[in-house]
């Protein structure tokens, strides 16, 4: 009995595994850079907490030279208290505002006014440790930066 030749039908998955491979190893290494956020140089405190990790809040970043940022979105001063208050009626979040330590104290007090007008009730403020506790202990609102 004669057999018929054909083609045969299997699927190298060799490459396939060796890209998928590449593309984990680039994701892992990238992950951690981008969760750096801008770069804002922060004041120190000498208790913080950790950032949450959740999705659930917001980040508010005020630059050296007077910028807001909404996460990573840049947003207006004007238009800060309107998006906010959108965000808040959708759902209830908290709201972590990092300034730059040289951002002037009369800035941060404004834009700190806009975030409790805009109906936001859960708010903390972002600062580095300071290099004098040797420990972090636990606060309220100061919280652990990002750079």
């Amino acid at each position: 009995m004669a057999r018929k030749k054909g083609f045969v039908s299997e699927i190298n998955v060799t490459p396939f595994v060796d890209v998928m491979m590449v593309l984990l190893i680039i994701f892992m290494v990238t992950a951690p850079m981008m969760d750096s956020g801008l770069d804002v140089d922060l004041p120190q405190a000498k208790q913080v907490d950790t950032l949450p990790t959740d999705s659930e809040h917001l980040v508010l970043t005020v630059r050296e030279d007077g910028t807001l940022f909404l996460d990573t979105y840049e947003v207006p001063l004007e238009e800060l208290e309107e998006r906010l208050a959108a965000i808040v009626k959708e759902k209830d979040r908290a709201l972590f505002l990092q300034a730059d330590k040289s951002v002037p104290y009369g800035i941060v007090v404004d834009v700190m006014g806009r975030i409790k007008a805009a109906g936001i009730e859960k708010l903390g403020v972002v600062a580095m440790p300071s290099t004098e506790s040797a420990a972090p202990a636990q606060s309220g609102s100061a919280q652990k930066g990002r750079r």
